[in-house]
């Protein structure tokens, strides 16, 4: 409609040229130039008001986001007022569990729990090692499998130092000797060896016929049956693996009453240069030197509270360089305090969302061993210990501290995602489920499904997003108006009229006068629904209820 009424405009004042030309040169000229002044101008207004009602709708915007839903300038997933009662209403366990919920299960695992479903230890770390390297090409293959007894945990614990880069490889635990699992799981792997090419690296001694079952592999042995001298000579051979001692060292107990405690520093070690080096009632002779192989200058983290390495043992190392303790005393709060220690660039410093973690059971503490290469690849998940099993208050304000919030929608991420080493013997589905909660992401004001889930009333989501449409509809419409409003001027511009001819404009008979040629613009006219002039804006919507002025579309012209 809008081209056919333009194009009979054109045409008639075709005709209406042919017949005054000698008349209206001059003032043709003089139109044209009036017009593209006064067209000039109109745009400059024009771009003036879109600048003004594009502040003002900022200004709006701004004030919607700086406010969350209680009226408080604190909003989304950055403000302190909503995050501190985001994390204390999801520190809250719950009241009831369901017993019915682990009946009929498909799968153990949950959307952000994986669980190592085995009961049996060596199964336990196959499935591990199968979870972490795939070894489906070269660059998921591991460097060296490493072999360990876990009824030495001391030796088996301390090895993990040897799990890290370059080695790369998973620990094995051959509970009951070297077994067709465990070398059928070597052949899969088909490690590919370190820089000095060892394929198997066995911290435990081998049999004549364990020794002929890795024929095809080269093997190496690390065997000290001191768990001090052992640990020391692991950071002896790392430390000629990767060319000089690291600088900072974890110090353990090796007391069987404090393995809880030192296995906190399995994932570490398994993830970073550090080694676990280890004390007793006194600090041993194999560590003496471990530490002056670092010429006196050794930073020092002791696990564990003053119950659990003295404070005579403290003053001695303080010998050989600075000692930091992690001083809890209790196996599960250490484990929380140490997942979020950061001292000078060491420790894991989780405290934020974006993580993974490692739950076992203080019943079950050979998982461990096996579990802590999930620190090392993936996750680079750290362990929290569990009492018997058991998600305490201390675990639900950690894990709340940590969840993941978001302010629009859920995809804008981070997310937390776990690994629980053991059956429901171990560990509870319904425990799992808590854990699982515990790390889903939610939306900090409480609407879990951002913009594209139900109403949520009682948060004000509806108002707020009815005004945003509102401002965003008023925004459509002015930049329509407006580009309605240029449009006109365009036209104006490239048709010649003079001031006594009766032809049409193609601002739809705008009027004019001697003294202003040129088509205004009338955003504050009403327009009518009903009339039958084609109008400018024939692409912008609108419907009879529609209270927005239109431009230039409901005048009738004279000259």
């Amino acid at each position: 409609m809008k081209k056919t009424w333009m194009l009979s405009g054109a045409v008639l004042l075709t005709l209406a040229a042919c017949t005054n030309e000698n008349n209206n040169d001059t003032v043709e000229i003089q139109d044209q130039s009036d017009n593209n002044n006064m067209a000039e101008e109109n745009n400059e207004m024009n771009e003036e008001e879109d600048v003004e009602n594009l502040e003002e709708n900022n200004e709006d915007e701004d004030d919607q986001n700086g406010m969350d839903h209680d009226g408080n300038d604190n909003a989304g997933a950055g403000g302190n007022n909503d995050r501190e009662a985001f994390e204390e209403e999801h520190a809250a366990l719950p009241e009831e569990e369901r017993e019915e919920a682990s009946e009929n299960l498909l799968t153990r695992n949950t959307k952000n729990i994986t669980r190592i479903d085995q009961d049996n230890l060596t199964d336990v770390s196959i499935e591990t090692s199968q979870t972490i390297w795939p070894a489906t090409h070269e660059h998921n293959q591991p460097g060296t499998v490493i072999l360990a007894d876990p009824n030495e945990w001391q030796q088996a614990l301390s090895v993990l130092t040897l799990v890290h880069h370059p080695n790369d490889g998973p620990l094995l635990l051959a509970e009951d000797g070297l077994n067709d699992d465990l070398v059928a799981e070597i052949e899969r792997l088909a490690p590919l060896g370190n820089d000095d090419g060892v394929e198997v690296l066995s911290a435990m001694e081998l049999t004549d016929e364990e020794e002929d079952m890795l024929a095809d592999f080269e093997v190496d042995t690390l065997i000290e049956e001191e768990p001090a001298a052992f640990a020391a000579e692991a950071d002896s051979l790392f430390a000629d693996t990767i060319g000089s001692y690291p600088e900072a060292v974890l110090i353990g107990s090796s007391n069987d009453d404090h393995r809880l405690h030192s296995s906190v520093a399995g994932s570490w070690i398994s993830h970073m240069d550090e080694p676990l080096l280890y004390v007793d009632d006194e600090v041993p002779d194999a560590t003496i030197d471990a530490l002056e192989a670092r010429d006196g200058d050794v930073e020092m983290y002791v696990l564990g509270g003053e119950n659990i390495i003295s404070e005579e043992v403290e003053e001695t190392l303080s010998s050989y360089g600075n000692v930091e303790r992690i001083d809890e005393e209790d196996p599960v709060e250490l484990s929380i305090a140490f997942a979020s220690y950061e001292h000078d660039g060491f420790g894991w410093d989780i405290n934020d969302p974006g993580h993974g973690f490692v739950f076992a059971s203080t019943e079950n503490p050979d998982l461990v061993l096996a579990g802590a290469p999930f620190a090392h690849l993936g996750k680079h998940a750290p362990l929290l210990w569990m009492e018997d099993g058991e998600a305490e208050q201390a675990h639900a304000d950690y894990l709340a501290q940590i969840k993941p919030s978001f302010e629009e929608a859920p995809m804008e991420g981070p997310y937390n995602h776990s690994y629980l080493l053991g059956t429901e013997e171990n560990i509870s589905f319904q425990t799992q489920g808590v854990l699982d909660q515990l790390m889903e992401i939610q939306s900090v004001t409480g609407d879990d499904h951002g913009d594209h889930g139900e109403d949520h009333d009682d948060h004000g989501g509806d108002n707020h997003e009815e005004e945003d449409n509102q401002m965003n509809h008023d925004n459509d419409e002015n930049h329509d108006m407006d580009h309605d409003n240029t449009m006109n001027n365009h036209n104006n511009n490239d048709m010649p009229h003079n001031d006594n001819d009766n032809m049409p404009h193609n601002n739809n008979d705008m009027p004019h006068n001697d003294n202003d040629d040129m088509p205004h613009n009338n955003n504050d006219m009403p327009h009518d629904d009903n009339d039958d002039m084609p109008h400018n804006n024939n692409n912008m919507p609108h419907d009879d209820n529609d209270d927005m002025p239109h431009s230039n579309n409901n005048n009738n012209g004279s000259s």
